[in-house]
């Protein structure tokens, strides 16, 4: 299996694809992170923020506006090992964020908050992979919180 971290989408397919409607029901987004070592910001700025600090400021704000849209943290954390299979590189950071739906995600996504707060995200991510996701079939009638 071939992958490719990215920050922005570039694929113009896989983008309109992500306007339709989406599964009915909560969607939770697994969030597959890689850091750059050292921040940097597309406007120049100086910074001495290691590129996870600078995401950290992203996820802070983010955090504020994910209520708005029905949304919340389900899950973060440090990738310590790879138990089983084979990549080259391990991601540093795994975030699961629930939606009610994709619409609120891509709403999110276009919120004046968000779009402020993305700079740090640009900013601290060497590339990241994001896996959208329902509920298994023997999960769909338990609650997930």
């Amino acid at each position: 299996m071939e992958y490719t971290n990215e920050v922005n989408p570039t694929d113009p397919a896989r983008f309109e694809e992500m306007m339709q409607p989406g599964p009915d029901g909560p969607i939770y987004m697994v969030n597959l992170l890689k850091f750059k070592d050292k921040a940097e910001y597309e406007d120049g700025r100086e910074t001495d923020l290691t590129g996870r600090q600078a995401y950290e400021l992203y996820g802070q704000a983010v955090a504020h506006v994910l209520p708005n849209h029905g949304a919340k943290f389900v899950f973060a954390g440090d990738v310590t090992f790879l138990m089983l299979g084979q990549v080259e590189e391990l991601w540093d950071e795994i975030a699961i964020v629930s939606y009610p739906s994709r619409a609120d995600l891509v709403a999110m996504s276009n919120s004046e908050v968000w779009q402020e707060a993305s700079v740090h995200r640009t900013a601290g991510l060497a590339g990241q992979l994001n896996i959208e996701t329902v509920a298994a079939g023997f999960m769909q009638n338990r609650d997930a919180s």
